[in-house]
């Protein structure tokens, strides 16, 4: 599984303004909303909500991978958002969050969401592609750092 298999480039939306863990996954929610008509922004809240609730999903080194299993989903969904600030976000090294990469897993799927995380996981931990995503000027460029090979 790559991230080609749920990003698309409409989903990578940099710099934003959200301060704090709270909003910024009510952001996510409204703007898998608005980029899939089909998923109501408060069922995508309440899952990353009560996901975030069962231990933080900040991975380290100014990256979060929040995500979770939604009902209705036939195909898994990604998100890019590199916040203007980074934010404290409970993440495993106690460090501030400015790269997220957020994930809906369909609730009945074949495939193991394991291979999906470990997917995005492997893309931040190259220090250079994290550096290019830091730095890029447009979503398209960012959606091309993250989906490169």
């Amino acid at each position: 599984m790559d991230i080609t298999d749920f990003l698309t480039p409409e989903r990578v939306l940099l710099d934003s303004r959200s301060r704090d863990k709270t909003q910024l996954i009510a952001e996510i929610a409204r703007y898998f909303s608005k980029t899939v008509p089909a998923i109501k922004a408060p069922a995508v809240e309440a899952a990353l909500a009560a996901r975030e609730q069962l231990g933080s999903t900040g991975l380290g080194g100014g990256f979060a991978l929040p995500h979770a299993r939604m009902e209705g989903l036939n195909t898994y969904l990604g998100m890019f958002i590199r916040l203007s600030k980074p934010i404290e976000f409970d993440a495993i090294d106690g460090k501030p969050v400015q790269l997220v990469f957020a994930l809906l897993i369909p609730s009945e799927t074949d495939v193991p969401h394991v291979a999906a995380l470990a997917a995005i996981s492997r893309r931040f931990r190259d220090p250079e592609l994290v550096a290019q995503l830091r730095k890029a000027q447009t979503p398209a460029l960012a959606y091309g750092y993250l989906t490169k090979i």
